[in-house]
């Protein structure tokens, strides 16, 4: 295949990746190629950690940081040293970027918060919301309006999409400058509030053994922590995406409507809810003084 005059070669497209749906190899590299405008904004500059099916989604399934040898040259690199190791990781930049990875058996996408050249600063604060049975996507979804009221009354605005699974991702923007223990004390301290009002739907205990109800997971504002990018597809039954959202969509939610097949057709329809996440850069320091952390 050739696509933005660079060549790919492609293998095996008949492969079934996710059998029960009829889904193969094939439909995988179509999706990334047909969405590739909407979802390398999101990519651009971003070191990736990748999710590999070389098999589909009930083979063997392992995480790819470095960039194999056998990448092509024009595969663009960006390595970060890790203590005395240093890791490869691929940038997706073009279209070709997204087919190769496709071919190579890549479903998820986990792109770093933060860019290439500041590293230790994230773009985003984000809000992880993960139900624990049983509870479950709709928990989750009060959990999120919580957030955006609590939001609301310190002047900032967060950005809802699904996580693809049971869950459901809050992206709050942030001005170049902060680093990464800033946006998770944020997001620590708004979950803290959250939990003291609401105790019996959200949960502060990061073992999964010790949770009941919706986990908020400020962790995940960690240098080099990733959650699954937006129009990412995920490795379940259906074939879900990860799904940028209006907030009114929140009533009645089904996440499972958001697929390989009806995703596409949503984006030409309504185009790149999330395309303000990279720009609605919002200062929080009004908010780190009312919530007492400057």
């Amino acid at each position: 295949m050739s696509t933005d005059d660079t060549d790919v070669m492609l293998t095996n497209l008949s492969k079934p990746f996710w059998p029960d749906d009829g889904y193969t190899k094939g439909d995988l590299v179509a999706y990334y190629l047909e969405i590739a405008p909407y979802l390398l904004p999101h990519l651009n500059d971003r070191r990736l950690t990748l999710t590999r099916y070389p098999d589909g989604i009930h083979g063997h399934r392992f995480y790819q940081k470095n960039v194999p040898a056998v990448a092509p040259a024009w595969l663009r690199r960006a390595p970060y040293l890790h203590g005395s190791r240093t890791v490869n990781y691929c940038v997706a930049d073009r279209p070709a970027a997204l087919v190769w990875l496709a071919q190579w058996g890549v479903i998820e996408l986990h792109p770093w918060l933060s860019r290439i050249a500041s590293p230790e600063t994230p773009d985003f604060a984000v809000f992880d919301l993960d139900p624990t049975p049983p509870c479950g996507l709709a928990e989750a979804v009060e959990v999120a309006r919580l957030i955006r009221t609590v939001l609301d009354g310190l002047g900032l605005r967060a950005y809802p999409k699904t996580s693809g699974a049971t869950g459901l991702h809050l992206y709050l923007p942030l001005c170049p400058g902060y680093d990464y223990p800033t946006a998770a004390g944020l997001v620590a301290r708004v979950a803290d509030l959250i939990h003291r009002a609401c105790p019996d739907l959200t949960t502060r205990e990061r073992p999964v053994a010790r949770r009941s109800g919706v986990y908020i997971d400020h962790l995940q504002n960690a240098q080099g922590k990733t959650l699954v990018a937006s129009y990412s597809l995920r490795p379940l039954r259906g074939a879900p995406v990860s799904t940028p959202l209006h907030w009114d969509e929140l009533a009645g939610l089904r996440a499972e409507k958001f697929t390989l097949r009806s995703v596409p057709e949503r984006l030409r329809r309504m185009g790149d809810l999330f395309a303000p996440v990279l720009e609605d850069r919002q200062d929080v320091d009004r908010a780190l003084r009312e919530l007492g952390m400057k």
